[in-house]
């Protein structure tokens, strides 16, 4: 008897309980309904169009292609709603293209290949899981055949200037061997051996009738969205004035052709520290330099900053 009554007062509190969170449940329910914001025009997403008649380097986008139309659209979506990275993007293009640019019409190469340091690196000094290096995103194979120094003390393909010129040598080599400045940006993802190897396997000469790996296939339409997103940003919502802009460094420069026994020491001399010796000159990865072959070196101070003695140097 005890026991039955027992079970009764467990089961009644157990349908109790139930009951409870239920109705918990129910008011939660109606609660956040009630603070759900109606949906306005600046909170919908819209679908990016496709630019009109687009090009790379100067080649048409053979937009009759329902699958290239597709395949630029996807890059124009992910790349126009992908917004804190697209704003650094901005930024970073005002400090860096102002010296891509002039390299590349010195070396003769389309303007466009700007964009193709975009996407290699977001104009970042980045090394990848394959350690290609800096914004060109150098190997170090690579680097060295075009002349690049790369050791412990200097790497060279963290200097931008160096190291643009280094990859207008490789997209020469390229263009020469395709005959397209298209294939020449697909070769600097994949390899020019290992493009030679697919337009000959599959009898194709150019990149929008290739079967390539997902990496390749995107990346030159990834190129194609950044030239019209970086180009155009107030056409994709980015609002970017000269005020936002990082801008170019301002800075003078001091020729060393001796060892020099500490880049610490260097720095305080030119009345700077260490972090912005480095941060001007990224491709310094040593903290000493041994110099055994009296090369000359030009290291890049901030103008503003005011030197505690002159550096000797050989003249």
């Amino acid at each position: 008897m005890i026991l039955l009554q027992f079970l009764n007062k467990m089961r009644n509190r157990t349908w109790g309980i139930i009951a409870g969170l239920l109705v918990v449940v129910f008011t939660a329910g109606q609660v956040q309904d009630s603070h759900i914001p109606e949906v306005t025009a600046s909170m919908v997403a819209e679908i990016v169009p496709v630019p009109d008649g687009p090009s790379f380097a100067g080649e048409p986008v053979p937009m009759y292609d329902d699958e290239v139309v597709e395949r630029l659209s996807r890059e124009m979506q992910v790349n126009t709603y992908w917004h804190s990275n697209t704003l650094l993007l901005l930024q970073r293009s005002t400090r860096y293209f102002p010296i891509i640019e002039p390299i590349l019409r010195e070396e003769g190469i389309p303007e466009d290949f700007k964009y193709l340091a975009v996407a290699e690196s977001g104009l970042n000094h980045v090394v990848s899981p394959a350690g290609a290096t800096g914004i060109w995103q150098i190997m170090k194979t690579t680097g060295r055949e075009q002349g690049l120094e790369i050791n412990s003390e200097v790497d060279e393909r963290y200097h931008i200037e160096k190291a643009t010129r280094a990859a207008c040598q490789y997209l020469k080599s390229a263009y020469s061997k395709f005959g397209s400045w298209t294939l020449a940006a697909a070769s600097y993802n994949m390899g020019i051996n290992g493009l030679d190897r697919q337009l000959k396997r599959q009898k194709e000469s150019n990149y929008y009738d290739l079967a390539l790996n997902s990496e390749t296939s995107r990346y030159v339409f990834r190129v194609l969205a950044l030239k019209q997103i970086l180009g155009n940003p107030a056409k994709y919502g980015f609002h970017f004035s000269s005020n936002d802009s990082w801008g170019a460094f301002d800075q003078r420069w001091v020729k060393v052709q001796t060892p020099v026994l500490s880049w610490g020491d260097f720095a305080h001399e030119q009345g700077i520290s260490y972090k912005t010796l480095k941060r001007h000159n990224p491709w310094l990865r040593g903290s000493a330099l041994s110099n055994e072959d009296a090369k000359t070196y030009f290291i890049a101070i901030p103008a503003a900053a005011q030197p505690e003695e002159e550096i000797l140097t050989d003249e």
